[in-house]
């Protein structure tokens, strides 16, 4: 790919990445004025008023202005890992890994590269790459009578590690999203957690008989944005964890198929 292909491409990522942020803002607070402050949900079809008992939604609702920032996150989160997931499946390829390097350590063994290539085509996949992106070249090196040993397997080992640099990056793209949102969830929950405190306590501080609805209104307030705050750090740190996993599997099993070639060219190379 080449480097103004490879600009455009990052910018459409971050475009997209940008326009989920958005468009979860937006429905973050259309959930919030529509359907958890529907009146229906309220004491007196009023939402400045009591919840009904054991509506949960009204309940939510009363969090206060800090819910739809929560709601945004929690639907960023889920948007980014059904991307991740999808990705990752895609990076597997259509067939099991272990048995793609066994196949390809088998064409190798026979020096059957066109039939590895090939093998290469079927499997796709970021392995299925950057095998094929090796397996050309250790094609070409084997009749170049201008290198030596030594030289062409440094040539195969630099192009081994060029496709893996650019396979790399689509693994472990959009994690860093996860992990922020790891981080600020909790933040910004506990922005309305203490916001919910200083509502209560405000109500307690009332002259007389303390305002029950405002004490209610703070005591929900502060309790629903920790249970999202939470909610969504939690999440986040699982499929991140996860995410992670899977990409550090996939690297190895990229690492140990470029070893393989490097080690079968060396012992069939003069």
């Amino acid at each position: 790919m080449s480097k103004n292909g490879q600009s455009l491409k990052e910018a459409l990522q971050s475009a997209f990445a940008a326009g989920v942020i958005i468009i979860a803002f937006v429905i973050a607070i259309l959930i919030y004025k529509l359907v958890l402050g529907n009146p229906v949900n309220f004491e007196g079809l009023n939402p400045k008023g009591h919840p009904l008992p054991g509506n949960y939604m009204a309940m939510v609702y009363k969090g206060g202005f800090i819910v739809p920032l929560l709601i945004t996150i929690i639907i960023v989160l889920l948007t980014f890992v059904i991307e991740r997931w999808l990705t990752l499946r895609k990076a597997r390829g259509t067939g099991a890994i272990n048995a793609f390097v066994a196949k390809l350590q088998g064409f190798l063994n026979k020096n059957e590269i066109d039939e590895a290539i090939a093998a290469c085509d079927k499997q796709k996949g970021s392995i299925g790459n950057v095998m094929k992106a090796g397996l050309k070249k250790y094609k070409e090196l084997q009749t170049d009578p201008k290198l030596d040993k030594d030289q062409k397997l440094v040539s195969l080992q630099k192009e081994f590690e060029e496709a893996t640099a650019l396979e790399l990056p689509m693994l472990s793209r959009n994690l860093v999203i996860l992990s922020t949102i790891a981080s600020i969830s909790v933040l910004i929950g506990l922005i309305g957690t203490v916001l919910g405190m200083i509502r209560a306590f405000g109500a307690l501080a009332q002259a007389g008989a303390p305002d029950a609805l405002a004490l209610a209104t703070g005591i929900s307030e502060a309790l629903v944005n920790t249970a999202f705050g939470i909610t969504g750090s939690t999440l986040a740190i699982i499929f991140y964890n996860y995410f992670s996993s899977k990409i550090d599997a996939m690297t190895y099993k990229i690492d140990e198929a470029g070893f393989s070639l490097t080690q079968t060219f060396a012992a069939q190379s003069k």
